[in-house]
């Protein structure tokens, strides 16, 4: 490491101190923003401290969790672990994570997908984790084929990175196969079995990625995700390295077998969520099992994960259950109303939608959830709008049937659910800048 690099990795370190020691504050990413400043190649000089290796998570939706699940599998397992819980995932957030003084065994690094082209040519991670590609801030992250296009330019920079990518998008084999070209491994994951889901109201991904043919399905698991092939140039699902079967899906959480050739089937539960979870926790074992984790040590991490972090984080304020989860695009908030419905008791949701610059200021994306299929319901009571573009989705919910009271704050929802009993359930969705604010709330109300 030459003189710039220790420059930029002391003062990071100090920036580091004065946020967590006097000021109390996480420093996610003013640390990096420091340390970038003198050395932009800062992130190249630490890669180092990871001396097994490091994997970089990326998609739309559930890079935060399946970071974190990772991460807690690993410790489990007494590795070292430095990673960015927080979901600080552009090159600042990334530096950040690896600049406090010791080393570790692994890098768990979670990126957003356009930050990509700065985080892989510097990290050159051991694996690239492709979850999933949806439709999402299209007035910072332009069509999906632009977000394409980046992470496979990323992949072409780091030359030794294994994509673990979902077999069942083909937006994502898209990317598998146009980075294949160039070199790189590729290992997929997906379910391998039909769960008799209804498909969504506006799906994804029609098209063939190769030919520009309707795709055809065997089955879709939710959105573009399943079985698919085109009928015309045999573009199709791969032959699957980790799969998914005997999958189990209700109020009591998810469950399935992962098969692999390597190290046979095994069992994964947990006590939460719907099919996206499947994808997330599928990934997270695949890499776990390849960083040399145990089957049994990973369902114990499993066991003893809370997220704490606003996805599917579960409370009891006055009394009340309150499950708060992030929905930040319309297959997001798709499965949360999937998630909802799963939950048969009586229940009030209050849905927060802000237009700040972490969000996207275009939310005509509303109109693309299937909020129709909460209309009529007997078990789902009160709707609520919050955020800035209340009026917006209020309208939105007009037009799908629902009745929707403005609760300019989530103290209002929690009032409005009062005409609930007292073991009936608050969900509360928000997108990305409502979140932080929300969780901070709900768990002073819950102490």
């Amino acid at each position: 490491m030459g003189v710039r690099s220790i420059v930029a990795t002391t003062a990071g370190r100090a920036v580091r101190a004065i946020l967590h020691g006097l000021m109390h504050r996480a420093g996610s990413q003013l640390p990096g923003r420091m340390a970038l400043a003198i050395d932009p190649q800062v992130v190249a000089h630490l890669r180092h401290k990871a001396r097994a290796g490091s994997v970089v998570v990326c998609g739309t939706n559930g890079k935060t969790t399946t970071t974190n699940v990772i991460a807690a599998a690993l410790e489990a397992a007494g590795l070292r672990v430095l990673c960015n819980r927080d979901g600080a995932n552009m090159l600042p957030g990334v530096a950040s994570a690896l600049l406090p003084s010791h080393t570790a065994d692994w890098a768990i690094i979670e990126a957003d997908e356009l930050s990509c082209i700065h985080i892989l040519p510097q990290l050159r991670p051991t694996y690239l984790v492709l979850l999933n590609l949806f439709r999402d801030q299209l007035d910072r992250s332009g069509e999906i084929d632009h977000v394409q296009d980046v992470i496979v330019q990323a992949l072409a920079a780091s030359p030794t990175t294994t994509l673990l990518v979902c077999g069942d998008d083909p937006l994502c084999m898209g990317v598998a196969e146009r980075a294949q070209m160039t070199g790189t491994t590729v290992l997929a994951f997906g379910i391998d079995e039909d769960l008799g889901l209804p498909g969504d109201r506006v799906p994804e991904a029609r098209f063939c990625q190769r030919c520009g043919t309707e795709l055809s399905y065997a089955y879709r698991s939710y959105a573009q995700l399943g079985a698919f092939r085109c009928p015309s140039c045999g573009f199709a699902r791969p032959e699957l390295d980790y799969r998914a079967t005997n999958v189990q899906l209700g109020q009591a959480g998810v469950a399935f077998d992962l098969a692999c050739d390597d190290t046979g089937t095994l069992r994964v539960n947990v006590s939460d969520g719907g099919v996206y979870l499947v994808y997330n926790l599928l990934a997270a074992t695949a890499l776990a099992l390849r960083a040399g984790v145990e089957p049994a040590t990973f369902q114990q991490a499993l066991d003893g994960y809370d997220p704490g972090n606003g996805r599917l984080q579960h409370l009891v304020v006055d009394g009340r259950p309150v499950v708060l989860n992030l929905a930040k695009n319309p297959t997001g908030l798709n499965q949360n109303i999937s998630l909802m419905l799963a939950d048969d008791r009586l229940k009030a949701v209050h849905i927060i939608i802000n237009d700040e610059a972490n969000d996207g200021h275009d939310v005509s994306w509303l109109w693309d959830v299937d909020f129709e299929r909460l209309a009529g319901r007997p078990d789902v009571c009160i709707v609520t709008a919050g955020g800035l573009r209340a009026n917006d989705l209020q309208v939105r919910l007009k037009y799908a049937g629902i009745t929707a009271q403005i609760a300019a704050q989530v103290s209002d929802a929690l009032t409005r659910a009062d005409a609930l009993p007292a073991e009936d359930p608050l969900y509360v969705l928000t997108n990305y800048s409502a979140l932080w604010p929300t969780k901070a709330e709900l768990e002073q109300r819950s102490r």
